[in-house]
């Protein structure tokens, strides 16, 4: 008898400390909650152009339209066999506009007067030996073109450049996040939801003004080439368990 009352005695003991276990644990969680906070990290990682565009023009004027476009057909067509020959057969060397337009006088009171015609033909050439810009400017200022549009650089093998923002963007956003969570007296406990929110890859210009009106014989053309931006901007939304 008196086994089985010490048996159940020890029976209620477990019982209690099970509840009061229970009930300090309920206790404990009840002490807490969670929150949402949304932050954003930013990146820009710097990458070597690999490809240049370079745009030139023929331009040619004359009494009659028949005159300008003769002459500028003359000359564009010497300036394309220059501008592959310097470039290489690597490069891609096209026509990307053309124009033939009266020159006009504006006299007071009067009607335009036409004067003339001017004839223009613009070839852009695109290539991945940068190296060889400078030689390429000077053949086709040699040949005859006179007037240059400008020299941009892009990246066309991007994916390494691309990965390194998107990872120190997503590590910025992180270090935000458990910033915010330590000043709100938490902790991140999860993410909810992560959002690529922009890549850019802007190309870079490069004016060079007047640098075809020069023929330089002896001294190729200097281009400096810089580097590029490539940005990444990632949004975050993490889960933040608060101590109340």
């Amino acid at each position: 008898m008196m086994k089985r009352l010490l048996t159940t005695i020890q029976l209620l003991a477990l019982v209690l400390a099970t509840a009061t276990l229970l009930h300090a644990q309920e206790a404990k969680t009840t002490d807490k909650r969670q929150t949402r906070i949304t932050v954003g990290g930013d990146s820009i990682v710097q990458a070597q152009p690999d490809t240049a565009i370079l745009t030139v023009a023929v331009v040619t004027q004359g009494k009659r339209a028949l005159d300008a476009q003769q002459e500028n057909a003359s000359k564009t067509d010497a300036v394309v066999r220059a501008l592959k020959a310097a470039a290489g057969a690597g490069a891609e060397v096209k026509t990307s506009g053309y124009s033939l337009q009266p020159m006009r006088v504006y006299r007071e009171g009067q009607p335009p007067l036409i004067n003339g015609y001017e004839a223009r033909n613009s070839i852009t050439v695109t290539t991945g030996e940068l190296a060889k810009l400078g030689n390429v400017i000077d053949a086709a200022s040699q040949a005859g073109a006179n007037d240059v549009t400008g020299i941009s650089f892009s990246l066309r093998q991007d994916r390494a450049a691309r990965d390194q923002a998107l990872k120190e963007a997503a590590q910025e956003a992180m270090s935000k996040a458990q910033v915010l969570a330590q000043a709100l007296g938490g902790r991140v406990v999860s993410i909810a939801e992560v959002q690529e929110e922009g890549f850019v890859r802007p190309p870079q210009p490069f004016y060079a003004g007047d640098v075809m009106m020069a023929k330089r014989a002896e001294v190729a053309t200097p281009i400096e080439i810089g580097s590029l931006d490539v940005t990444s901007r990632v949004q975050l939304v993490a889960i933040v368990e608060l101590n109340m």
